[in-house]
């Protein structure tokens, strides 16, 4: 594989776009390296009178520091301004703008940080802009298609012929590449040097903006305490332990983790269901390939069980969850990624809800073969909640598709990037 950065599509693109045409200002935020400065150049580049700045720049940023509101007056045409977070008065500045000329379109940003998260200047926006997410790249944009595997779920429907040539192995290499635009085409030791300096680059230059910090130096190693944590339901009593931490410290180095997406928390789906049910998030590093490297692990190791030690199932949940919730953000259904347990431990890995209530569950197994009792959590949403269950899905690392029963189906995992539009619309109720 050729080594050097990836320039491919992005779904995002659309998303954008479609925010511009009537909306005053669009941010377009998520990890720094994911790709945003790349794809907001190419939409200026195909925008007449459109112009790009970016804060990166020395010089760019002591004159918007020196007149924010003067640094975004006076022009016509879009203006699209990268790593804004880095000039926060900037924000109050568009704000006036788009207040005395509310036309959609008038300004591009993009952020490192949840804009909403930076000091000063939370909701000063609000109402005027459009938060777009762009994550690292999902697999189908690695491999030049357009997922559409969420939707099928939320149309009730399966894939009982779909069969994977990919072995565990081949789905451990990608949790390991994850899905920097940076790290994809470099051989696997390259990635390892990439990702150490990562985590240190991300707090010494995004924290600062977001949270006051008396102990930066902390925090790379919360991040790879975070790692250690994949997928387990966040006790913070126990990781402020380990971090050697006040509680009220951990809560709000957490926070900042999360605003500068090296972290994300996905929360408990309130289902009511039980009285029993478990209220706490459940914690990710965002980017697997970021958290595998943090844990030290390759696919080499976690193919062999002396050496993964149980960490191939977290890490691979991890995997689906990212890929999950990148297609969230295209997909028809715009539905919130949750998770379900309760004290009897009953759980379902993600339980994706759209906005009219219908429901869609997934589970993750790192095996290859899927029993009856690995749909257990499966059947519980299904029978609580009849016809809002549209349908559930066992994604697992064997090769063929097995139906297990009224609305659920077992899965090879490469069903998350492999299902197209032609699958749902030729597909059959499960």
């Amino acid at each position: 594989m050729a080594s050097g950065p990836r320039t491919l599509a992005r779904h995002a693109a659309a998303t954008v776009a479609t925010a511009l045409a009537d909306t005053r200002a669009v941010a377009l935020v998520g990890p720094r390296q994911a790709g945003k400065s790349t794809l907001v150049r190419s939409i200026v580049e195909k925008s007449k009178g459109a112009a790009y700045l970016t804060l990166d720049d020395d010089g760019t940023r002591a004159l918007a520091l020196a007149d924010p509101a003067g640094f975004v007056r006076g022009r016509a045409g879009l203006l699209a301004i990268d790593e804004v977070q880095r000039v926060p008065g900037l924000l109050l500045g568009i704000k006036s703008v788009v207040d005395a000329d509310p036309r959609p379109g008038r300004f591009l940003l993009t952020g490192s940080a949840h804009l909403f998260a930076v000091k000063d200047v939370a909701d000063s926006l609000a109402g005027r802009m459009e938060i777009v997410e762009l994550w690292p790249f999902s697999q189908g944009e690695i491999e030049g298609r357009r997922e559409h595997f969420v939707d099928l779920l939320f149309a009730g429907r399966a894939l009982p012929n779909h069969r994977s040539s990919l072995s565990k192995r081949d789905y451990l290499e990608r949790v390991c590449r994850g899905g920097f635009p940076e790290v994809i085409g470099r051989r696997a030791d390259r990635r390892r040097a990439w990702f150490r300096s990562y985590v240190q680059a991300v707090v010494a230059r995004e924290i600062p903006g977001v949270a006051d910090v008396e102990r930066l130096a902390e925090l790379p190693r919360l991040v790879r305490l975070c790692a250690a944590r994949q997928g387990a339901p966040l006790n913070v009593a126990a990781l402020s332990r380990d971090a050697g931490l006040p509680e009220r410290t951990t809560h709000r180095y957490l926070d900042a983790l999360e605003a500068v997406f090296l972290i994300r928390r996905i929360p408990p789906w309130a289902g009511s269901l039980t009285a029993r049910e478990v209220r706490a998030p459940k914690l990710y590093v965002t980017d697997s390939g970021l958290a595998a490297n943090l844990r030290g692990a390759s696919p080499e190791s976690l193919s062999v069980p002396q050496t993964a030690q149980g960490a191939d199932g977290p890490l691979l949940e991890g995997f689906v969850i990212g890929e999950l919730q990148r297609q969230a953000a295209w997909s028809e259904a715009q539905p919130r990624v949750h998770h379900y347990r309760d004290r009897n431990g009953l759980e379902v890995d993600a339980v994706l809800e759209s906005d009219e209530g219908s429901v869609v569950g997934i589970e993750v197994k790192a095996a290859g073969a899927v029993t009856a009792d690995d749909a257990t959590g499966l059947r519980f949403l299904r029978d609580k909640l009849g016809q809002r269950f549209r349908s559930g899905a066992i994604l697992h690392s064997g090769q063929q598709a097995v139906s297990l029963g009224d609305r659920i189906s077992a899965l090879p995992m490469d069903a998350l990037w492999t299902t197209v539009i032609g699958s749902l619309r030729a597909g059959r109720r499960v």
